[in-house]
Protein backbone atom coordinates (compact mmCIF):
# COMPACT_ATOMS: atom_id res chain seq x y z
CA UNK A 1 0.00 0.00 0.00
CA UNK A 2 1.05 3.55 -0.72
CA UNK A 3 0.32 6.83 1.00
CA UNK A 4 -2.17 7.61 -1.83
CA UNK A 5 -4.82 5.01 -1.02
CA UNK A 6 -8.35 6.39 -0.90
CA UNK A 7 -7.55 9.67 -2.65
CA UNK A 8 -9.42 10.74 -5.76
CA UNK A 9 -7.21 11.26 -8.81
CA UNK A 10 -6.76 14.80 -10.09
CA UNK A 11 -4.54 15.54 -13.09
CA UNK A 12 -3.63 19.02 -11.81
CA UNK A 13 -2.55 17.66 -8.41
CA UNK A 14 -0.51 14.86 -9.99
CA UNK A 15 1.20 17.32 -12.37
CA UNK A 16 1.97 19.64 -9.46
CA UNK A 17 3.51 16.75 -7.52
CA UNK A 18 5.64 15.89 -10.55
CA UNK A 19 6.84 19.52 -10.60
CA UNK A 20 7.81 19.13 -6.93
CA UNK A 21 9.68 15.88 -7.64
CA UNK A 22 11.56 17.50 -10.53
CA UNK A 23 12.63 20.33 -8.21
CA UNK A 24 13.90 18.02 -5.44
CA UNK A 25 17.55 17.14 -5.16
CA UNK A 26 18.33 13.56 -6.12
CA UNK A 27 20.43 11.38 -3.80
CA UNK A 28 24.05 11.32 -4.94
CA UNK A 29 24.92 8.04 -3.22
CA UNK A 30 23.63 5.38 -0.91
CA UNK A 31 21.33 2.41 -1.04
CA UNK A 32 17.65 2.51 -1.93
CA UNK A 33 15.67 3.99 0.95
CA UNK A 34 11.97 4.38 1.63
CA UNK A 35 9.93 7.12 3.23
CA UNK A 36 6.95 5.70 5.11
CA UNK A 37 3.94 7.27 6.78
CA UNK A 38 4.54 6.82 10.50
CA UNK A 39 1.19 5.34 11.58
CA UNK A 40 0.05 3.34 8.56
CA UNK A 41 3.54 2.37 7.30
CA UNK A 42 2.48 3.04 3.70
CA UNK A 43 5.29 4.12 1.39
CA UNK A 44 5.35 7.69 0.13
CA UNK A 45 8.73 7.89 -1.64
CA UNK A 46 11.52 5.61 -2.81
CA UNK A 47 14.97 7.20 -3.08
CA UNK A 48 18.08 5.77 -4.69
CA UNK A 49 21.25 7.11 -6.25
CA UNK A 50 20.04 9.59 -8.84
CA UNK A 51 16.36 8.66 -8.66
CA UNK A 52 13.06 9.27 -6.91
CA UNK A 53 9.89 7.18 -7.26
CA UNK A 54 6.63 8.50 -5.85
CA UNK A 55 3.05 7.26 -5.91
CA UNK A 56 0.61 9.72 -7.48
CA UNK A 57 -2.58 7.67 -7.03
CA UNK A 58 -3.68 4.28 -5.75
CA UNK A 59 -6.98 2.60 -6.59
CA UNK A 60 -9.11 0.60 -4.23
CA UNK A 61 -8.31 -3.10 -4.03
CA UNK A 62 -9.67 -5.25 -6.84
CA UNK A 63 -10.51 -8.07 -4.40
CA UNK A 64 -14.00 -9.35 -5.19
CA UNK A 65 -14.23 -7.58 -8.54
CA UNK A 66 -15.02 -9.75 -11.55
CA UNK A 67 -15.97 -9.29 -15.17
CA UNK A 68 -17.27 -5.85 -16.06
CA UNK A 69 -16.58 -4.43 -12.55
CA UNK A 70 -12.91 -5.46 -12.81
CA UNK A 71 -12.71 -4.08 -16.37
CA UNK A 72 -14.23 -0.74 -15.29
CA UNK A 73 -11.80 -0.38 -12.38
CA UNK A 74 -8.85 -1.21 -14.64
CA UNK A 75 -10.03 1.24 -17.29
CA UNK A 76 -10.29 3.97 -14.63
CA UNK A 77 -6.61 3.48 -13.73
CA UNK A 78 -5.55 3.49 -17.36
CA UNK A 79 -7.70 6.59 -17.87
CA UNK A 80 -5.88 8.39 -15.05
CA UNK A 81 -2.56 7.58 -16.71
CA UNK A 82 -3.84 8.75 -20.11
CA UNK A 83 -5.12 12.03 -18.67
CA UNK A 84 -1.78 12.74 -17.03
CA UNK A 85 0.09 11.85 -20.25
CA UNK A 86 -2.01 14.44 -22.13
CA UNK A 87 -1.10 17.12 -19.58
CA UNK A 88 2.61 16.26 -19.64
CA UNK A 89 2.65 16.14 -23.45
CA UNK A 90 1.18 19.63 -23.44
CA UNK A 91 4.23 20.73 -21.42
CA UNK A 92 7.06 18.67 -22.90
CA UNK A 93 5.82 17.23 -26.17
CA UNK A 94 5.30 13.59 -27.12
CA UNK A 95 6.53 10.89 -24.79
CA UNK A 96 8.35 7.74 -25.70
CA UNK A 97 7.78 4.32 -24.22
CA UNK A 98 10.14 2.26 -22.08
CA UNK A 99 8.68 -1.22 -21.75
CA UNK A 100 9.03 -3.38 -18.67
CA UNK A 101 8.96 -6.82 -20.34
CA UNK A 102 12.76 -7.08 -20.56
CA UNK A 103 13.36 -5.85 -16.99
CA UNK A 104 10.77 -8.32 -15.66
CA UNK A 105 12.47 -11.17 -17.53
CA UNK A 106 15.89 -10.05 -16.26
CA UNK A 107 14.58 -10.01 -12.68
CA UNK A 108 13.15 -13.53 -13.07
CA UNK A 109 16.50 -14.71 -14.45
CA UNK A 110 18.40 -12.76 -11.75
CA UNK A 111 20.36 -10.92 -14.45
CA UNK A 112 21.88 -7.46 -13.98
CA UNK A 113 20.00 -4.34 -15.02
CA UNK A 114 20.18 -0.60 -14.37
CA UNK A 115 19.27 0.40 -10.78
CA UNK A 116 16.09 2.22 -11.86
CA UNK A 117 14.63 -0.91 -13.44
CA UNK A 118 15.81 -3.10 -10.55
CA UNK A 119 14.06 -0.77 -8.08
CA UNK A 120 10.85 -0.75 -10.13
CA UNK A 121 10.85 -4.56 -10.36
CA UNK A 122 11.71 -5.02 -6.69
CA UNK A 123 8.64 -2.96 -5.81
CA UNK A 124 6.23 -4.60 -8.30
CA UNK A 125 5.96 -1.36 -10.28
CA UNK A 126 5.84 -3.22 -13.55
CA UNK A 127 3.84 -0.98 -15.88
CA UNK A 128 5.44 0.30 -19.07
CA UNK A 129 6.79 3.83 -18.64
CA UNK A 130 5.76 6.93 -20.58
CA UNK A 131 9.05 8.87 -20.66
CA UNK A 132 10.06 12.49 -21.24
CA UNK A 133 13.51 13.94 -21.12
CA UNK A 134 15.68 15.51 -20.69
CA UNK A 135 13.03 17.80 -19.27
CA UNK A 136 13.66 21.45 -20.07
CA UNK A 137 15.13 22.98 -16.89
CA UNK A 138 13.24 26.21 -17.63
CA UNK A 139 9.93 24.35 -17.53
CA UNK A 140 7.73 24.94 -14.48
CA UNK A 141 9.10 23.06 -11.50
CA UNK A 142 12.13 21.54 -13.23
CA UNK A 143 15.38 21.48 -11.28
CA UNK A 144 18.65 22.75 -12.66
CA UNK A 145 20.44 20.00 -14.52
CA UNK A 146 19.02 17.33 -16.70
CA UNK A 147 16.11 15.23 -15.49
CA UNK A 148 14.16 12.42 -17.08
CA UNK A 149 10.61 11.64 -16.07
CA UNK A 150 8.66 8.42 -16.39
CA UNK A 151 5.10 7.65 -15.34
CA UNK A 152 3.29 4.35 -15.27
CA UNK A 153 0.34 2.54 -13.82
CA UNK A 154 0.95 -0.90 -12.33
CA UNK A 155 -0.93 -3.75 -10.73
CA UNK A 156 1.14 -6.56 -9.25
CA UNK A 157 -1.72 -9.09 -9.39
CA UNK A 158 -5.41 -9.23 -10.30
CA UNK A 159 -6.67 -8.42 -6.80
CA UNK A 160 -4.13 -5.72 -5.95
CA UNK A 161 -4.66 -1.99 -6.21
CA UNK A 162 -3.43 -0.13 -9.26
CA UNK A 163 -0.66 2.36 -8.50
CA UNK A 164 0.15 5.36 -10.70
CA UNK A 165 3.77 6.35 -10.10
CA UNK A 166 6.26 8.97 -11.21
CA UNK A 167 9.99 8.34 -11.61
CA UNK A 168 12.49 11.20 -11.74
CA UNK A 169 16.11 10.42 -12.57
CA UNK A 170 19.30 12.16 -13.61
CA UNK A 171 20.00 9.49 -16.26
CA UNK A 172 18.18 8.70 -19.50
CA UNK A 173 15.46 6.06 -19.15
CA UNK A 174 16.24 3.59 -21.93
CA UNK A 175 14.18 0.89 -23.59
CA UNK A 176 16.13 -2.18 -22.45
CA UNK A 177 16.84 -4.77 -25.10
CA UNK A 178 16.57 -8.48 -24.42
Amino acid sequence: MTSRGGEAFEVARAASEIDELLARPLPEAGPTAYEWLPVTEEWSLIKGRGLLIAPLWESDSFTGLHGSEWDAASEAGEGNLAGLVVELERRWGPHRRAGMRVPINRKIANEPMPPLFRTLCDNDLLGDLAVWGPVDPSAPGAAAGQRWLGISVSQCDGDASMILTAVVTDQPIPELEG
